[in-house]
């Protein structure tokens, strides 16, 4: 006797936003622009910042890796987003929500290792600024972008397999837009804890460690400027970090709160709509927000924008 065994695909079904589902067309218009803004703006600065040597500086060159994972980011999240609002495209399958989670996770722990090393930089340029040029050598950052790739890709590579082994048997339904790793583990009839331990050691060791390491950098940095005799030269040092600070705070608020609320009893008392929200925040705004505080107000990427369309050697 010959058995047939069949395999049936999981399917997951996205709600969109909880409640405001006759709304969509309406919320979807910030979520267009911020990619389109993302997309035009974020390609735009690798571009200049790639083909220009004279931005062949250590903070450009870490700038032009944290346009490139906005870039994966927002396109690994608003499209689908927008193909839930405008086309009621609300069905995914269990390996694109696999993969889909697994480049959203990876890319935001790439973006945490990036706003590290971009602390760092600031830390050797305001406390060794004649030591500058010969640590942060181009050398140093190519290894320091394979070391970002590897821990955050390496990191969340397991997340796959601890997916792919669970079996599916309670409700499909994402009251959201996107894929995320223990919302997944829940929908199964099986023992999770491994998925919810393992989720938890990588947030700790990626995003809490950078997190803390940041701070670190930024009280070395601060006792180190208000060392300075002269209070001109400790305001125009503090505004050189004031973008960076703006930026870590915007990133990795909502998106902490994103990653550890369903792990813990008060998430199930948040309303769905602020969690959503929240959820969203963190894949709209630091896309768009990066591209706002860096490339415009830096002046020597402002000035090769303006002379773009009318190239001088600069």
């Amino acid at each position: 006797m010959i058995h047939h065994i069949v395999f049936y695909e999981v399917f997951f079904y996205f709600v969109g936003i909880p409640g405001l589902e006759d709304q969509h067309v309406w919320i979807s218009i910030p979520f267009f622009i911020s990619y389109v803004i993302a997309l035009l703006g974020n390609s735009l600065l690798i571009f200049i910042i790639l083909t220009k040597r004279s931005l062949h500086e250590p903070m450009y060159l870490f700038l032009c890796m944290l346009s490139g994972a906005d870039l994966v980011l927002s396109t690994c999240t608003i499209p689908q987003a927008l193909a839930i609002f405008w086309f009621n495209a609300r069905e995914i399958s269990l390996d694109r929500c696999i993969t889909q989670l697994f480049f959203i996770h990876s890319t935001f722990i790439s973006e945490s290792g990036i706003l590290l090393v971009m602390a760092f930089d600031r830390y050797i340029a305001i406390c060794y600024p004649l030591r500058y040029t010969t640590i942060l050598t181009h050398t140093l950052i190519g290894k320091i972008g394979v070391t970002i790739f590897l821990r955050s890709y390496g990191t969340m590579f397991p997340i796959i397999f601890l997916l792919k082994r669970l079996t599916f048997c309670k409700s499909n339904i994402f009251p959201t837009t996107v894929c995320e790793h223990i919302a997944v583990a829940k929908f199964s009839c099986d023992d999770i804890r491994v998925n919810f331990w393992y989720g938890f050691f990588v947030l700790l060791s990626t995003v809490t460690l950078d997190v803390v390491l940041i701070f670190v950098s930024y009280m070395l940095i601060l006792c180190a400027v208000f060392r300075i005799p002269s209070p001109d030269a400790r305001h125009k040092t503090l505004n050189t970090c004031g973008s960076h600070v703006c930026v870590i705070i915007l990133f990795y608020g909502p998106g902490i709160f994103s990653a550890f609320t369903p792990r813990f009893w008060f998430g199930y008392h948040i309303p769905f709509h602020i969690y959503i929200l929240l959820a969203n925040v963190y894949i709209l705004i630091p896309p768009t927000l990066n591209l706002m505080v860096y490339g415009i107000k830096t002046k020597q990427i402002r000035e090769l924008v303006v002379h773009l369309p009318f190239p001088k050697q600069i």
